[in-house]
């Protein structure tokens, strides 16, 4: 099984390339595209600014081949939301994968945003979830989230319900980071891989 996670230079990749390693398969770092077309799964993972991110991701006409990828895609907090069509971040246009926009989150009752640390899951759909508990707890970084909409495929509440995690043909997203969330992360990492 060989898995290349995207390089953009967005974000703490060696985590994921840890936990995916950890789970006996080979992860490579590349944004090399005969590479990332040729491998069993992709991984698309993120930390930063969607602006930044996008133009990172033109620069290398990742933005062009990742909607076209047939074997099944992980995108990971700001890769999820990347996937989705616009995001409020600097008005970024995003890969239009998912119809959706992605939202800032507005406190309501004195929250602290960025919305950091452990939360519950609940409303878990789709084979990545099999064997994982509702209301189990995964660990989140983010200041902005897509709403529950269509293609909601685990919901958190922070502020309000949002999407945890989203779904759509061969395409997946998770806004908290499996590869920072114990063994549930782990889990839901394995049913990815078992795809």
């Amino acid at each position: 099984m060989n898995i290349a996670i995207i390089d953009y230079k967005a974000g703490n990749v060696k985590s994921v390339e840890a936990a995916l390693q950890r789970l006996n398969c080979q992860a490579y770092l590349t944004k090399d595209h005969e590479k990332i077309l040729s491998a069993d799964k992709v991984v698309f993972p993120g930390v930063g600014n969607a602006g930044a991110a996008m133009q990172a991701l033109k620069k290398e006409g990742l933005d062009i081949l990742i909607p076209k990828l047939k074997q099944p895609v992980l995108g990971i907090c700001l890769g999820m939301q990347l996937m989705c069509r616009h995001s409020e971040e600097e008005d970024t246009p995003g890969l239009n994968i998912f119809d959706a926009e992605v939202k800032k989150f507005v406190p309501e009752n004195g929250e602290k945003i960025p919305h950091m640390g452990w939360n519950n899951i609940f409303n878990l759909k789709t084979p990545l979830y099999q064997g994982v508990k509702e209301n189990s707890y995964v660990y989140f970084v983010h200041s902005y989230m897509v709403p529950v909409f269509e293609y909601t495929a685990a919901e958190c509440c922070y502020v309000k319900n949002f999407s945890a995690s989203i779904a759509k043909n061969n395409f997946y997203g998770t806004q908290f980071h499996p590869e920072k969330s114990g063994s549930i992360g782990f889990k839901i990492l394995e049913n990815f891989i078992k795809l």
